[in-house]
Formats: structure tokens, C-alpha cells, sequence
């Protein structure tokens, strides 16, 4: 894996932009961008699978109320 590249900065509209040379490509359509002094640090977004989501919320405070679950009533159909 290439550890590093000279490429050109270009500006797209208002944005100044870099293309991404195929060896760095990024999976995914969306990525994070972060500052650390002089540098900019690239990191693909993931999507968070149900698991992960679950896994970040916090317990409820709360006990569930008791709920009345009758079986339904049997229906004449013919």
C-alpha cells in the first residue's frame, strides 16, 4: 500500500477539492474530514448496522406498564 502521493488541489465552485488517486480510493459514497494542525484526515463513513444502533442507546429508566393481552375473539368467516 502506497504510503504517500503528490496530487494537485483544484477548486470545485466555492469548495477547493482533491481527487483521490485509485490506490486511496474510499469505500462508500460518504466519508468524514477532520483537522489535526496542518493536517486533514480522511476516514470513510460506515453504515451502522441495527446491531451497532441498538448497541448505543441506553437502557430505558422504565419498567414497560403490564398490558391486558386477551386472545382475540373467534370470528364466524363462512
Amino acid at each position: 500500500m502506497p504510503q504517500a502521493r503528490h496530487v494537485r488541489l483544484f477548486r470545485n465552485g466555492r469548495n477547493q477539492a482533491i481527487r483521490i488517486p485509485v490506490e486511496f480510493e474510499l469505500p462508500g459514497d460518504q466519508a468524514i474530514l477532520r483537522q489535526e494542525g496542518d493536517r486533514l484526515i480522511i476516514e470513510p463513513l460506515r453504515k451502522r448496522g441495527l446491531v451497532a444502533l441498538l448497541a448505543s442507546w441506553e437502557p430505558l429508566a422504565e419498567d414497560f406498564p403490564e398490558i391486558d393481552d386477551a386472545p382475540p375473539r373467534p370470528e364466524r368467516v363462512l
